[in-house]
């Protein structure tokens, strides 16, 4: 099984030492995604603001792993405030369609913003 690194400059970049995602044989597992620019400035704004532009940043990862939202199988949603719970829900519907995939929902401290969300995907080679 191969491994592949990808990093995107249309995305905000990783907070840390770590790659925004890693293709690996058939699965692609994106790292999480925050309310950030692609200079690394906060996305300021109410959680609405924050969400979409959190999904809009896993959604360019996964578009250059060669993948899409549409191929998760796995997702892990982090809320600072889980009142938010709902209209996350409005989003998730939006941004992972009719086929959503298995979902967990926690609360967390997150450092200065609403909103975390990672992703597994299935991308079978042709």
């Amino acid at each position: 099984m191969s491994k592949r690194v990808v990093n995107t400059p249309e995305a905000a970049p990783p907070g840390g030492p770590y790659s925004h995602a890693v293709v690996a044989g058939d699965f692609v597992y994106l790292a999480g995604a925050t309310p950030h620019r692609t200079d690394g400035t906060l996305v300021d704004g109410d959680f609405s603001t924050q969400a979409r532009a959190t999904l809009d940043n896993l959604a360019t990862v996964a578009k250059a792993s060669g993948s899409s939202l549409a191929d998760a199988v796995r997702v892990g949603v982090y809320l600072r405030d889980l009142s938010d719970f709902q209209e996350m829900n409005k989003f998730f519907a939006e941004y992972f369609g009719d086929e959503p995939p298995a979902r967990t929902t926690i609360q967390a401290d997150l450092p200065g913003f609403l909103i975390e969300v990672d992703a597994v995907l299935y991308n079978p080679a042709d």
